[in-house]
């Protein structure tokens, strides 16, 4: 075995919290190197730390045995390092063959940039993947997974000889992460030491050669993938079981709160994203919306919350039709939404975690239009106590705080005014088990609460474990709408997969 890279004892401390504790992890030669842990365990700092972004606090690293300094990401570059990041890094106004030739142009930095050239390399790269995304296309109007896609490509771009992988198939389809393994074994064959991070566990196992588990910034635990399971890498995270488990809920779906009726959704390239949605939730059920990448399930959560406006069709509240309606007034009348992209479309990284909890219902909070500080205090403290969120205090940075309890911060925000109905979009996207299992205890108490949950997933297992009932979409249409109790996670894909115009079931 070669090891390409290491660290050694590296200490990684932010004033008096240590997200590091002398750590030491090898990257080998042609080897798929996974490490995992829960959220706050430290991965992405030792991540950053091995791309150049940021640097430890003590400890060192070596490349090919000698010891080396990565001060930038451009340095990290020179020593052929490159970093695929969770939280897209792309530039939105830019072009797809822009965003991934940005370091670079295809012919090595030339002066004059041959725009052809970049665009016909593109193509290239994203074909390799799979995609037939359009390198002109500017990326801010792409999906978030399309916009993954683009950043698979532009690190496939810099011929690295170590590439670190943090979540990328969190936006995927089950198509587009088997063209990713394809492309990752292709790369181990041609000498490149990978970095895999993900918190899909049965993922890690299928695609990784070793496994290093962090817990409390520490290796905890090593292993050769060939030799773990899934019960040993949760027992090892957790220190005790965190799969999910259908349970048997106490359910009982009360009358429609929101429906959405007929909706078709035009795109602006032609075809249709949306095409005659007819869907319903009734108080007190959650409801998953399975589909894969560009299945129109997020579109179909965009035209009920007002992101969107439908060609045609009507989106109704408690029976109201509020298709024409801003969505400020539809957040008025009860229908809130959190939007699966948290550092773009959720969180506010320079406020405090009570300042983004508290911002969806001031008015309550003010007197004569002054905002009382006691009254918002009292309000937040009680939604980060119901909530379980873990923060040292409502006045720290939002940026603190793991991934999974900025999505609680979230789901507090949604909270706060009283709503009737909460849009969840991909609510367990970039966080772990541990907390996946929080967020979604706590939707399960929303629903109990009375509250109408709808949640869209990509991931079968999590829409059967937690959903009341499940709808799936495929191709802009509902292929399936079903009770969970009476589906499978055959029944699932297949009606992922189908193309049919109505329904095959309908409960």
């Amino acid at each position: 075995m070669t090891v390409l890279m290491q660290a050694r004892s590296i200490v990684k401390t932010y004033g008096a919290t240590k997200a590091l504790k002398g750590v030491d992890f090898a990257v080998e030669v042609g080897k798929v190197n996974v490490l995992i842990g829960e959220n706050g365990a430290g991965k992405s700092t030792l991540m950053r730390i091995l791309a150049g972004v940021e640097q430890p606090t003590r400890g060192e690293l070596l490349i090919d045995g000698a010891p080396v300094q990565l001060p930038s990401v451009r340095e990290a570059a020179r020593h052929g390092i490159g970093m695929v990041h969770q939280e897209l890094n792309l530039c939105p106004n830019l072009s797809v063959a822009e965003n991934i030739f940005l370091l670079r142009g295809p012919g090595g930095g030339d002066v004059l940039l041959d725009r052809a050239a970049e665009q016909a390399a593109a193509a290239k790269l994203l074909q390799r993947l799979g995609q037939d995304i359009d390198p002109a296309r500017t990326v801010g109007l792409l999906s978030v997974g399309e916009q993954q896609i683009v950043e698979i490509a532009k690190a496939l771009a810099e011929d690295c000889r170590v590439l670190i992988f943090d979540e990328p198939t969190s936006a995927l389809s089950d198509a587009e992460v088997e063209v990713l393994f394809r492309v990752i074994g292709d790369l181990k064959r041609s000498g490149v030491g990978i970095v895999y991070i993900s918190h899909k566990l049965e993922e890690l196992l299928r695609v990784g050669d070793t496994i290093t588990i962090l817990r409390d910034g520490e290796v905890v635990a090593r292993a050769d993938a060939d030799g773990a399971s899934v019960a040993w890498i949760v027992e090892q995270m957790l220190g005790s079981a965190g799969k999910l488990e259908r349970a048997d809920f106490d359910f009982t779906e009360g009358p429609a709160v929101l429906s959405v009726e007929g909706v078709t959704l035009p795109r602006s390239s032609g075809g249709a994203a949306l095409c005659g949605v007819d869907m319903e939730f009734g108080a007190g059920a959650v409801v998953a919306i399975y589909g894969l990448l560009g299945s129109g399930r997020t579109e179909a959560m965009e035209v009920a919350f007002g992101a969107r406006q439908p060609g045609s069709g009507a989106v109704r509240l408690k029976g109201e039709d509020i298709t024409a309606l801003s969505i400020a007034q539809r957040v008025k009348r009860g229908l809130l939404f959190v939007s699966e992209d948290r550092k773009a479309q959720g969180i506010f990284a320079n406020f405090s975690v009570g300042a983004n909890m508290g911002l969806s219902d001031l008015a309550r909070f003010a007197a004569r239009g002054v905002l009382s500080p006691v009254r918002e205090r009292g309000a937040i403290a009680g939604m980060i106590s119901r909530l379980g969120v873990k923060t040292a205090s409502a006045e720290a940075s939002i940026g603190s705080l793991s991934g999974g309890n900025q999505q609680k911060v979230l789901i507090g925000r949604a909270l706060m005014p009283g709503p009737a109905a909460l849009l969840l979009d991909e609510p367990s996207r970039g966080i772990d088990v541990g907390a996946r299992a929080e967020v979604f205890r706590t939707i399960r108490a929303l629903a109990a609460d009375g509250l109408a949950v709808i949640f869209t997933s990509s991931d079968v297992l999590e829409a059967l474990a937690i959903a009341d009932r499940i709808i799936v979409m495929s191709g802009g249409r509902v292929t399936l709408n079903v009770l969970a109790r009476d589906a499978s996670e055959q029944m699932l894909i297949a009606a992922a997969n189908a193309s049919s115009q109505a329904a095959v079931a309908k409960v």
